[in-house]
């Protein structure tokens, strides 16, 4: 595909750092509207850390920011020089063994948000990426004694039909999330859209749990277990929420209320993960096949 203008002079992308990639599959989390405390960018971010990883390109900041909004970070480098942090896009290839995957965060950006996600899909289509997997976390009315649910969609009929996920039904205002996946779906790149939701009454609190849930899901999904551990942080956090929750008795009787609802409610309208990883991959499979 051939990239605007614009987004090429944004985008800066070295895809022969990488070389040759296993079936890779994008995955992409911007802070901001779509990322309720940080949940889906702290996966990701973990994920990379967790294994070899390389920086291969970035998007960058300029013409998508409003400063005033979203300020640069003054701070010094390693040699204690005085640099400033501008709130760039960062592309990274993270090895693993069925798919190499193409990692991109940041921001979620003021301005342009078509040039954005057309850089966004043109990079995808440089470094061979097939299909781009958006991670999303949103404030929900449920209880954080429970497992949080991860649920998907795509723009995808058959993808939707071979995994059980849901085609998007939203109508209204959206994030760049939404308006990237209508761009990727038009230039023919399978988009998927995984969200957990996040306790609407601790929404300022760490959720660990919830950047679990996505990573145990995305590890199910693409065959390999990922690298991140999240023990440490979901004990303290299921601590500090307890107690925030028993300093309220009338919070207390709300959570109790959201447990029972939780609890009557179906199980989400998707495959068990395993099952998802085995479509996923037969999906792929014939897609390298034209069938």
């Amino acid at each position: 595909m051939s990239a605007s203008a614009g987004a090429e002079r944004a985008l800066t992308l070295d895809a022969s750092i990488a070389g040759d990639l296993h079936s890779p599959v994008m995955l992409l989390a911007l802070k901001g509207w779509f990322d309720v405390a940080g949940v889906a960018t702290t996966a990701l971010a973990r994920i990379v850390d967790g294994g070899p990883s390389l920086i291969v390109g970035e998007i960058d900041a300029d013409p998508f920011f409003d400063f005033t909004v979203e300020r640069p970070m003054a701070t010094f480098d390693e040699h204690g020089e005085r640099v400033t942090e501008w709130p760039i896009t960062t592309i990274c290839v993270s090895r693993h063994p069925s798919h190499d995957l193409v990692v991109v965060t940041g921001v979620e950006p003021h301005l342009l948000w078509r040039t954005y996600s057309e850089a966004i899909a043109h990079a995808a289509d440089v470094l061979g990426c097939d299909v781009a997997v958006t991670l999303g976390a949103a404030a929900e009315a449920v209880p954080h004694t429970r497992t949080p649910r991860v649920v998907g969609s795509t723009t995808s009929d058959s993808l939707a039909a071979r995994l059980g996920l849901s085609k998007p039904t939203y109508q209204g205002v959206t994030g760049v999330i939404g308006a990237l996946l209508v761009e990727l779906d038009a230039i023919g790149l399978t988009a998927v859209s995984l969200r957990v939701g996040v306790p609407h009454y601790l929404g300022n609190s760490n959720h660990p749990q919830a950047s679990a849930a996505l990573v145990r899901h995305l590890s199910h999904v693409l065959g390999d277990p990922l690298p991140a551990d999240f023990t440490d942080e979901i004990v303290e956090s299921d601590e500090d929420h307890a107690e925030f929750v028993a300093a309220d008795p009338d919070m207390g009787q709300y959570v109790a209320m959201l447990e029972h609802e939780f609890d009557r409610r179906a199980e989400a309208q998707i495959p068990s993960p395993d099952e998802l990883g085995r479509q996923f991959e037969q999906f792929l499979k014939d897609r390298d096949r034209g069938t």
